[in-house]
């Protein structure tokens, strides 16, 4: 699972520029931190940047800084609902792990880890 995350990183990296221009991070913040991705500290911090795509950008910045195993795979599930055509972008660059993700939708885990 770990070469997913970096792949999805790499390909974040990659669209960092779109994903600052479309996203409104709020509900991404909401999913991470729910998923223990984020810290408190960081959501606070988050939350108090008042420009949207600042707030993007910062997100971005933390999420490539973490040490969280899964912090990039958490991403393009929180992206899912409002964003599915960045998601979409991803999954054409990461063709065979779509279904894997897919599955880890249906699936899911209550303990914030990501198994398959």
């Amino acid at each position: 699972m770990k070469m997913a995350n970096e792949d999805i990183k790499n390909i974040c990296h990659e669209l960092h520029e779109k994903i600052v221009r479309s996203v409104t991070p709020d509900s991404v913040m909401d999913h991470l931190f729910s998923k223990k991705v984020i810290s408190r500290d960081d959501y606070d911090r988050l939350r108090h940047v008042p420009v949207s795509r600042d707030r993007c950008r910062d997100l971005l910045s933390r999420l490539h800084d973490s040490s969280h195993p899964q912090a990039f795979i958490y991403l393009r599930l929180a992206l899912l609902d409002e964003y599915s055509w960045i998601v979409d972008e991803i999954d054409t660059q990461m063709p065979s792990l779509i279904s894997q993700l897919q599955q880890l939708q249906v699936s899911g885990s209550s303990d914030g880890k990501l198994s398959l």
